[in-house]
Order: C-alpha cells, then structure tokens, then sequence
C-alpha cells in the first residue's frame, strides 16, 4: 500500500519539525530577562597576631558578595569558617590565601604574607630603692630627709633616724623604737615573673626582740595585719651586731612590689637596700 502527502500535510509536517529544533536549541539560550553577575565575589582579609602568644594570629575576613570560604594557612593547615585563626609551630615566613566564592559559583582569591618570630625578651628592670641608705638628701632631686620615701601612715608611725652610731653605709640608717609604732614602707617598679635579690643590713640593740623585711606582691596596702600575711619571702633576725641579709623572690604577676619593715620587744637599726636581677 502506498502512502501520499498531500501538500497541507507537508506544510505541517515542515511546521513541527521547525518547532522542535526550536525547542532544542532552546536549552543554549539564556533566559529572557537574564544578565551576568554584576557583582562577583572579593576576597580580602587583615592578620592580627595574638598580644600574647606570638605564633598564634588571627584572620578577619573583609570579604565582599560571597557566600563560602577556603583558608589556606600557608603550614599545612585549612579551614572554611568564615574568619580563620592558625597556630603556627615553627617561626618563619607563610603567605595565607583566602578563596572567596558566591552562589553562581565565581570565585576571588587574596593572599598575603605574614612572618612569625618570637620577641626578644626585654631586660628586666632592675629596681630602684629611694633613700636606701636612709641618707638626708639623697633623693634623685637631691632633697630628703632619708625617710620621706618610707612613709605609710596606714600602717604604722614614721620611722626614726640614727645617728647616734657606725652604720654599715653613709652616716645614717633607720631606727625602730623598742614599741613597736614604726614602720618602713616603699613600693618599686620591678618587671613581673623575674627572679630578684634584695640585700640590707640590720641589727637589734639587744637580746630578746626581732626585726623583720618582708617583700609584699603590688602595692597600696593599708592595714599592717594584712600586709605581714600577704608577703612573697621574709627574714625575721636578732642578731645584735649588723648582718647582712638576703632576700631572693620571684615578682610573680607583679609589676610592683613592696618593702615592709617592722620590729618588736626591742630596738631595731636597719641600713643599706640593694636591689638586683638574680
């Protein structure tokens, strides 16, 4: 049996095959309407090193239209959080890289250097003891009674002068009558979690009493009970005749430490402070 095709018939035969590769070709085009990405992603961060541990550094990320992250921490190690953080285990130069993509799946990388090295250690201070050698004008202006850098109402009265008597340095040392009522009291600058050596002499002006210096952590104390409790290191003597001391401390947290003097029963002679780095 044979088959004919009438002319209309070819006409929509022809129209059919036309709308079909239309629609093909369809999936190539883009849709009406459509328009590129006006505003790929770019990367960008700042380091930040940690105030306290030099090989640990912080990433901020000042990333602009992007949705996802990769850290590349120049060591070895990586991350996706959005800020990055990196402890490194050796110092040395890394460059760190920070891809930043969006939605549409475009993508921006930044990279910078940064040099991780361990700071030197600063020198210790070494502290300085005013009127040390309790001497009338001896302060660095060149004024003073020997005492005025001892002084602390709150904790008990002012100290004496001795004159009267060889001392171990100059032509005066501090004197602490046999009550009991005074004190010597100083705070210096020292630098903290260092080892140091305070040396002085003292004496007793006879059997039975004691004279005490203690090291006290920070400073601003105000009552006498609670300073004798709070001391880092203290020597409580009797001799009678003058004997170099030595005080040896660690100054911990502390910046600042304090000196404290005091006796009891008898009348006590102290002299010649001398601070140093162990």
């Amino acid at each position: 049996m044979r088959y004919f095709i009438t002319p209309r018939k070819f006409v929509f035969l022809l129209i059919g095959m036309v709308i079909s590769v239309s629609c093909e070709n369809e999936l190539d085009l883009p849709e009406a309407g459509s328009r590129a990405d006006t505003m790929p992603p770019e990367a960008n961060f700042s380091a930040t090193r940690d105030v306290n541990n030099f090989d640990i550094y912080t990433f901020s990320n000042l990333s602009t239209s992007a949705t996802t992250y990769a850290w590349d921490y120049g060591d070895g190690n990586t991350s996706t959080t959005i800020d990055g953080q990196n402890q490194y285990a050796a110092e040395g130069v890394y460059t760190i890289t920070l891809t930043a993509s969006d939605a549409l799946g475009m993508t921006s990388t930044f990279s910078s250097d940064i040099e991780v090295i361990e700071p030197e250690e600063p020198d210790a201070i070494i502290p300085v003891i005013l009127e040390a050698s309790f001497e009338d004008n001896s302060l660095p202006d060149g004024t003073g009674d020997g005492r005025d850098s001892w002084r602390n109402s709150d904790l008990g009265g002012v100290i004496q002068i001795n004159t009267s008597s060889s001392v171990p340095d100059g032509g005066q040392a501090a004197k602490f009558p046999s009550d009991g009522s005074r004190i010597a009291y100083q705070e210096i600058e020292v630098t903290p979690n260092t080892d140091y050596t305070i040396t002085y002499s003292y004496r007793l002006e006879g059997a039975g009493g004691e004279a005490t210096v203690a090291i006290l952590p920070g400073g601003g104390y105000t009552d006498l009970t609670v300073a004798q409790g709070a001391a880092i290191v203290e020597f409580t003597g009797s001799a009678e005749d003058y004997t170099l001391t030595t005080l040896d401390f660690n100054s911990g947290v502390s910046s600042t430490v304090s000196i404290l003097i005091y006796n009891a029963s008898v009348e006590a002679r102290v002299d010649n402070f001398t601070a140093a780095v162990q």
